[in-house]
């Protein structure tokens, strides 16, 4: 049997997202690397909404990072990356959507104006989008920094898709030359460096950081 497709580009955090998920199962996966635009009508027909990632088993394709990695965990319950609890899946499910919306918010704005469009595009960067992200960041911080306290998970008892949407939000920030202030935020730095040494998430973000010391 054929191993399953990822279709998307790396630097993506959504991308990312259902890598570190992958990983997290153990699951074995073939990456085709597809841009967030221009794309063909082939790859539209699989994506509707023309965004990444996309994942493809055979003739079933799936978009959508946050439908993803729920078929995955369907499919290949454990290790669970959902808690049980009718209250922390809840929890889990709204920071997965906090981050792919407001963190996404923030950090694209950043990324994009300091990475992709200047190195990757050519283009010039839109320091008025930078600096209303910047401006949103703190903002986020301090939420998160009540939402983790004393867990070490956002959600539940373990490593949750909680925790890879946020961490991957985190993983562009840092890409755009912005770091959390451990002494202002040190609940949010401790979290954050817990999720990202995990042995899923760590060989992605120093790949990640190889390609644009390259750039």
């Amino acid at each position: 049997m054929s191993k399953p497709v990822l279709h998307g580009v790396n630097p993506s955090p959504f991308v990312r997202k259902v890598r570190v998920a992958l990983a997290e199962k153990g699951i074995e996966y073939e990456q085709v690397p597809v841009m967030p635009m221009g794309q063909t009508a082939e790859y539209l027909a699989m994506s509707p909404l023309g965004k990444i990632p996309c994942y493809q088993e055979g003739d079933f394709t799936l978009p959508d990072s946050s439908c993803i990695i729920a078929y995955l965990e369907r499919k290949q319950p454990k290790p669970a990356l959902y808690p049980e609890d009718a209250r922390e899946f809840a929890r889990a499910l709204w920071y997965e959507e906090y981050a792919d919306s407001r963190l996404a918010e923030i950090a694209g704005g950043i990324f994009f104006n300091r990475v992709v469009a200047p190195k990757m595009l050519k283009q010039p960067s839109d320091q008025a989008a930078i600096d209303k992200a910047l401006g949103m960041l703190p903002v986020a911080l301090d939420y998160l920094e009540k939402s983790v306290g004393d867990r070490e998970v956002l959600a539940g008892s373990r490593f949750s898709v909680a925790d890879i949407a946020v961490g991957s939000m985190f993983v562009n920030l840092a890409h755009g030359g912005e770091t959390v202030d451990a002494k202002r935020w040190p609940k949010v730095a401790a979290y954050l460096e817990r999720v990202h040494g995990r042995p899923s998430f760590k060989p992605i973000i120093e790949e990640e950081k190889a390609l644009f010391a390259s750039l």
